[in-house]
């Protein structure tokens, strides 16, 4: 992996088109950045090579996903711990990033030692993922949990900076 990359217009304009949509072909992307399709597909190598693309995935919308299957459940969860040494704050984020109803774990600061955000089937199974969580663990001091009514936005692009 190239630790140190250095991004020019087409690199950013790539990197913007997508993040917003990876499902064009080669051909495409190329026909609408203006460069041949050799050059397109170098340059997405070079971006997957260097770990700038992290990955490539599908996004479910969620709603969607509820209605088909019947339930989903939202949950944003603020964890604090009882010690913070590193050895404690590594140990929780271990648990937490091996469930795989967490889509996200964030170390935060000030405040929470944690943010999750967890999608679930139902209450029966957020109960079943917060014993595992939080009561099996003696350093967990205090949860909040907020149980999302309503998504307003939900984004995966990051800001690029000097894209045309």
């Amino acid at each position: 992996m190239e630790s140190n990359i250095t991004l020019d217009q087409l690199d950013l304009q790539l990197l913007d088109q997508l993040q917003r949509d990876a499902s064009p072909s080669n051909q495409t992307l190329a026909e609408r950045l203006g460069v041949s399709p050799a050059t397109c597909l170098r340059r997405v190598r070079r971006l997957h090579e260097s770990g700038l693309i992290e990955r490539q995935v599908a996004i479910i919308q969620p709603d969607r996903l509820a209605q088909a299957q019947g339930h989903g459940l939202a949950v944003i969860a603020e964890v604090s711990l009882d010690r913070q040494g590193a050895e404690h704050l590594d140990a929780f984020e271990g648990r937490a990033v091996a469930e795989s109803a967490v889509q996200q774990c964030w170390r935060v600061s000030p405040g929470p030692d944690f943010v999750l955000v967890a999608h679930v089937a139902d209450m029966p199974q957020w109960l079943a993922l917060s014993q595992r969580l939080f009561t099996q663990d003696a350093n967990v001091r205090n949860v909040r949990a907020f149980f999302a009514t309503r998504r307003a936005k939900f984004g995966t692009e990051l800001p690029l900076v000097g894209v045309e």
